[in-house]
């Protein structure tokens, strides 16, 4: 049983024991399959166990028993909000092992695909978040733009969460028609909408006390714990890849990487605001610059062809099926690719021994990474606060387990 300790005022005649309680892994606010052990001193939290594994699925030693195109659609399952994301670190990964690079057009594509992205993920987490505060209404706003970005997706890839739009070499198809009026018509719409989820949320005096000087985490401290993306960048660290070290085009493009001040949900959260409106901004640049031309390199290798040129070229056809039936031969090395993902950097390694398969594949996600932070950002907080502390890390479970 654990030890009686008078409660922090000295009065003696109130007593209370250390107890541990567990949250998850249903919670609704723990964001899929998070079960946390709490140690907690009456509603004060001494410390909090992140319990992780109930999603374990061995995702990378899949990867090392399937032929490099067979993984692509098993990295949208990792980051199930983002599967753009996911699929563009991976097949980027392969792509710098064969070392083929793909059209301008192409990459064009790909960062569009890819802030649509960020900006449906982070609705549903600015969304969520208001959500576990009791602020019910936001996250009705937030679906209601996350359905149009899942409109444009299913023109793309006839999906809605499951992409597997990205593939080696390029794109599984170009934009079809009607897509860059819809998209443009989004983009214009979009900030008018954001300023709505501000005037509910950002000078809310609830949402204020619930976010404001809780769970802090100083610049130092972010790095030392790994933190990348909105939750590196709340402390004030100005570290995103798509300007540190651009891929793609986005060096190209004029966006701002928005940073927080003091650390704490709150500047967690604006960031992720904030990386909305700079999305938009940058896909509407990307519209602009959209060059013409193909959309995949001309590789047949390593590129399976399109899927018009499979119905109309022998040649194509039979390229398409040695590729699905054997897949291809990297040449022995070993390549490490990390982007900029909604919820921080995601990275690829991979190491190739000369055959179809990979040897080894480790996955850098950044949930996984990011959740070590519960346990120094909880410490001290009140029960009801590691609530506001889970949502604004982001996590989600299909990258912690993987």
């Amino acid at each position: 049983m654990a030890e009686i300790i008078p409660i922090e005022n000295g009065d003696t005649d109130l007593m209370t024991r250390e107890v541990t309680l567990n949250m998850g892994p249903q919670h609704p606010s723990t964001h899929g399959v998070m079960h946390l052990i709490l140690h907690l001193q009456g509603e004060k939290v001494v410390k909090a166990e992140p319990d992780i594994g109930f999603l374990h699925r061995g995702m990378e030693k899949i990867a090392e028993n399937l032929l490099y195109p067979q993984f692509v659609p098993y990295t949208d399952r990792l980051d199930y909000l983002s599967s753009m994301t996911n699929n563009l670190g991976y097949v980027m990964a392969v792509e710098k092992l064969i070392g083929i690079e793909i059209p301008e057009r192409g990459k064009y594509v790909r960062v569009i695909a890819s802030e649509l992205s960020r900006i449906s993920s982070h609705l549903l987490a600015v969304g969520a978040w208001g959500l576990d505060l009791g602020a019910i209404t936001l996250v009705l706003y937030a679906f209601r733009e996350r359905e149009m970005i899942m409109d444009l997706f299913e023109m793309l890839c006839g999906a809605r969460l499951t992409y597997n739009y990205m593939k080696i070499g390029g794109v599984r198809g170009d934009l079809p028609p009607g897509f860059k009026e819809r998209c443009r018509e989004f983009v214009r719409l979009f900030p008018k909408r954001v300023d709505e989820y501000e005037g509910l949320l950002t000078g809310n005096r609830i949402w204020l006390q619930r976010n404001k000087g809780i769970g802090i985490v100083s610049a130092e401290d972010a790095i030392n714990l790994g933190l990348t993306g909105p939750s590196l960048r709340g402390s004030g660290v100005s570290w995103d890849i798509r300007k540190d070290e651009p891929y793609l085009v986005y060096d190209r493009f004029d966006f701002k990487v928005p940073v927080g001040e003091n650390g704490d949900c709150f500047d967690r959260y604006m960031c992720r605001v904030e990386e909305m409106r700079q999305a938009a901004r940058i896909v509407e640049q990307a519209l602009d610059q959209l060059p013409e031309g193909p959309v995949n390199a001309d590789v047949p290798e390593f590129v399976a062809p399109s899927r018009k040129d499979i119905t109309t070229n022998m040649e194509a056809l039979i390229h398409h099926f040695k590729l699905i039936a054997h897949g291809f031969k990297p040449p022995v090395g070993e390549v490490y690719t990390s982007i900029e993902a909604p919820k921080g950097e995601i990275g690829y390694y991979i190491k190739s021994d000369g055959t179809e398969k990979p040897f080894r594949v480790k996955i850098r996600a950044p949930s996984f990474v990011n959740l070590q932070s519960v346990d120094p950002l909880s410490r001290g907080l009140y029960f009801a606060d590691v609530v506001a502390v889970i949502s604004s890390l982001d996590p989600v479970f299909g990258e912690v387990d993987k």
